[in-house]
């Protein structure tokens, strides 16, 4: 295939889904993920679309979201892998609450196997996910149907969540930054999941790579205010989103990666996951150096680590005004 017709498919393609990762793309044009790359830059160039990390999408993304339809076809493999390893996290009688979204709702099928659960959730697929499963009590916010994304929002939404504690919350979104935090592109969307957030002792985020690095409008949760990232390895070329999750261990968010294999490094970062119902793999961040004699640097960062998140949190506001 001549390299304008392998670039008009690559338009179609995202045209047609909104966003497309760089992996399903090769495998439509038959070519590998570096001439992919070559075809998605120069068409950035011409401004017919804008490059993410892993992938593509239709230019103005930093204001438009893709609807679902678009969002359950981008990143399919690692949203399941990301799923499988955050279902290990949760625990028999647990009450949790679960946001909208894609990644969420994979990891809401495997939670219908936990028994004793109550799921809080303002996501209808979340719901749906669950309706059938045996002990698990589902619990529905109020609010305004949004229909791009199954999800109900609004203040009758926000205004449900009032007074509510639990455990953990789960949440995804249109981007991560270790500047911003977990942000999305529609400001209802983002309102509710700051609700959400306002709920649960813990935070749990659900994003796979090309997500890193994405910033978009509305900020959802603060870096300081993640408990957890739970992510897939990005690839070995994707130097920025390797950059972004080191960042990000830096700020002391616990990071678990999928799709690697080997142990976590002492200090890497990398959270070590409770064994659970799942079989998964903990990896060290990509492109890091194992070092067990850690110097002050090193030592400062595992210390952080070591805290409880208000602690670390605090210790790193300290940092920074220094």
């Amino acid at each position: 295939m001549f390299a304008a017709e392998r670039r008009q498919l690559i338009l179609e393609m995202v045209r047609a889904n909104g966003a497309v990762s760089l992996r399903e793309l090769a495998r439509v044009v038959q070519t590998s993920e570096v001439t992919v790359r070559r075809d998605v830059r120069a068409l950035e160039a011409e401004g017919l679309l804008d490059r993410r990390h892993g992938g593509a999408v239709l230019p103005g993304g930093f204001t438009r979201e893709s609807g679902f339809p678009q969002k359950s076809h981008l990143a399919t493999a690692e949203k399941t892998a990301i799923a499988d390893l955050a279902a290990g996290l949760v625990e028999e009688g647990e009450a949790i609450v679960v946001g909208a979204g894609t990644t969420t709702q994979e990891l809401a099928r495997r939670l219908a196997r936990v028994p004793g659960l109550t799921v809080v959730t303002n996501s209808l697929l979340v719901a749906q996910a669950l309706a059938h499963a045996n002990r698990v009590e589902v619990v529905m916010t109020g609010g305004t149907l949004r229909g791009s994304n199954y999800a109900l929002v609004g203040s009758g939404a926000e205004q449900s969540l009032q007074g509510l504690r639990v455990s953990r919350a789960f949440l995804s979104g249109s981007g991560l930054t270790a500047e911003r935090g977990l942000s999305t592109s529609n400001m209802l969307s983002a309102s509710v999941d700051r609700a959400l957030v306002q709920a649960a002792a813990e935070v749990v985020v659900l994003a796979d790579h090309t997500k890193l690095g994405t910033d978009t409008m509305f900020q959802t949760v603060p870096t300081d205010v993640i408990t957890r990232l739970v992510t897939d390895e990005p690839p070995a070329h994707d130097d920025r989103a390797a950059t972004e999750l080191q960042a990000l261990a830096d700020q002391g968010v616990q990071i678990a990666v999928t799709g690697g294999s080997g142990a976590p490094d002492a200090g890497s970062g990398v959270d070590s996951v409770p064994t659970g119902r799942q079989q998964r793999r903990e990896v060290p961040l990509p492109g890091q150096r194992r070092n067990h004699g850690a110097g002050p640097g090193q030592q400062l960062r595992n210390a952080l680590l070591a805290e409880q998140p208000g602690e670390r949190a605090a210790r790193v506001a300290d940092l920074r005004r220094r």
